[in-house]
């Protein structure tokens, strides 16, 4: 539907139960990491799993640091998550032949952070052709690989 303003609204009301439902922890899930979605542990960082994945593959590099906004990490912390999104291209692309990545960091909630209070840089793998119509006529997003499974191929990588 077009609106007076000119721009077409694609409806996503599944996202509202991400957004405010029951799966949202109480806590903070970035202190205290699951170990079923670890992936890799350094000094400082951490790389897991995200737990609602755009795609298989897709993680999130944490400081273990509690820390909101991007300015506040120390130099050291900054260097080890530049070091680990470097490392989480290449094994991605190792193990899945990944064409290309969506790295970021939403800062806040309004800039779409779900968990805005621990900083926490997304690395995305993207194929070609891996956007269809599923999520927006079906309300669906196909993904060809269980969490579990993209784990074990990461973490494997990961210490090669």
């Amino acid at each position: 539907m077009t609106h007076p303003d000119g721009l077409e609204r694609l409806w996503t009301p599944w996202r509202m139960a991400y957004i405010s439902g029951p799966e949202k922890p109480a806590g903070c899930p970035f202190c205290e990491p699951s170990e079923e979605l670890m992936v890799a542990r350094g000094e400082l960082v951490y790389t897991v799993l995200n737990k609602f994945p755009y795609n298989p593959g897709h993680l999130l590099i944490c400081p273990y640091r509690h820390v909101a906004d991007y300015p506040d990490l120390e130099p050291a912390e900054v260097l080890e998550l530049g070091q680990f999104t470097q490392k989480a291209m290449l094994v991605i692309r190792k193990v899945s032949g990944a064409h290309g990545f969506n790295i970021g960091i939403n800062q806040g909630g309004v800039a779409g952070a779900g968990i805005a209070a621990h900083l926490h840089q997304h690395v995305v793998p993207r194929w070609g052709g891996d956007s269809n119509f599923l999520p927006v006529v079906g309300g669906t997003k196909a993904l060809p690989q269980l969490l579990a499974d993209t784990r074990e191929l990461l973490h494997g990588a990961w210490s090669e």
